[in-house]
């Protein structure tokens, strides 16, 4: 059998490994992973031996076992970070993906040294690059950039540097929403404010300068939602009155929370109706998952279950699962003015926003393993049909 290269033998390996002929398909997998990094294919190689330190933790329990595939892995994404940040025009997405592996990867071996050491090196990277970012009048660069520095800081518990951070976000959320107001972008002004209230809160805790701003979030969620309202957009619409639902309620104003919560609701009753009369099941899927959020907003758990089991019988998506636990994290930590879990909020948003919904997911299920919320779980894990005691 004439193996050319490495791409053969990974899907060789893919093929064995489906098949159930693992032992064998790890072997040629190991194979594809040397051949990448002798052909200079270095994030492939990165990719493949990482595969093969989760699978051989998975089946052997034994960290040690895992940990030279690992290592070997984190090395190689180590090479590729130098070899990106040194680029003209650093792709930050990319160099998101190459920390976060690296960071993952000591995170799972338990290597507490290894972990500071390098989160604290990133976070330096992402400082420098928001700063030159914001040099160059790039804004929305800059505050991605200042985004993972902070997330980097606060993993290492440098509190000095993260609250240092805070105040330049602050500084830019408030330049971008007042950018996006005067240009009529009345939502994104509103998921702005919402950003802003969240660097607020790590400089003061959950007080007054924290409501004030996620009120402002809300009250601009609330006034984009009439525009597409008079638009004619009724999808446009729900989807601003949920989020201002929850900004009103993170904003401790819960009257005017239950009663947008109660309009949304009532809306999307009908605007589910006319995308399942067209024959729209996706989007009447989109819109079932807002109207689970609307209602357990509200408080109707059991009905809001009752919804999100139907959303799921048609499609059962990770970023689905992520925003139910989202509402009910939220709606907990406005009512108790929790701190500890505004914090796993925002580590939630954070990686949902980047697209990694299996992190956010995970970070949503041990965020309510708390006393008031694994009830909720517990339902949560029924509608999705996971029986599991807690």
């Amino acid at each position: 059998m004439g193996l050319e290269g490495p791409e053969d033998l990974e899907q060789l390996a893919i093929k064995k490994i489906n098949g159930g002929h693992v032992k064998e398909g790890l072997k040629l997998m190991l194979r594809a992973a040397k051949g990448y990094e002798e052909a200079g294919m270095s994030e492939d190689a990165a990719r493949l031996y990482k595969y093969l330190g989760y699978v051989l933790l998975e089946r052997t329990k034994s960290v040690e076992k895992a940990r030279p595939s690992l290592l070997k892995s984190a090395y190689l994404y180590l090479d590729l970070i130098d070899g990106e940040i040194s680029r003209p025009d650093v792709d930050v997405d990319v160099l998101d993906e190459y920390c976060f592996s690296v960071l993952e990867i000591f995170a799972t071996l338990d290597d507490r040294r290894g972990l500071t050491r390098y989160a604290e090196e990133f976070a330096g990277i992402y400082e420098d690059l928001g700063a030159s970012y914001q040099d160059n009048d790039d804004i929305e660069m800059a505050i991605k950039a200042y985004e993972s520095a902070y997330r980097y800081y606060k993993l290492v518990d440098n509190v000095e540097a993260y609250k240092r951070i805070a105040e330049t976000m602050i500084t830019l959320y408030g330049q971008v929403a007042e950018s996006r107001l005067e240009s009529g972008d009345i939502e994104r002004a509103a998921e702005a404010f919402y950003r802003l209230a969240a660097f607020i809160r790590a400089l003061f805790g959950y007080d007054i300068h924290f409501i004030e701003m996620m009120d402002t979030a809300a009250k601009n969620f609330e006034r984009a939602s009439k525009i597409a309202y008079s638009n004619g957009d009724l999808d446009g619409t729900t989807t601003c009155l949920v989020k201002a639902q929850y900004a009103y309620m993170l904003a401790r104003n819960f009257n005017r929370a239950k009663l947008i919560g109660l309009n949304a609701a009532r809306i999307l009753y009908q605007v589910i109706s006319a995308h399942r009369s067209k024959g729209n099941d996706e989007m009447a899927t989109e819109k079932l998952v807002e109207l689970t959020e609307a209602l357990m907003g509200i408080g109707k758990l059991d009905e809001a279950m009752g919804t999100y089991k139907s959303a799921l019988e048609t499609r059962s998506g990770m970023e689905f699962r992520v925003r139910v636990r989202l509402a009910a994290l939220k709606h907990f930590a406005a009512l108790n003015s929790r701190v500890d879990v505004l914090e796993d909020i925002e580590n939630i948003e954070y990686y949902t926003d980047r697209g990694k919904h299996t992190k956010a997911l995970e970070l949503g299920e041990n965020a309510m393993k708390r006393e008031g919320l694994v009830e909720v779980l517990e339902k949560i894990h029924e509608a999705e049909g996971v029986y599991r005691s807690l």
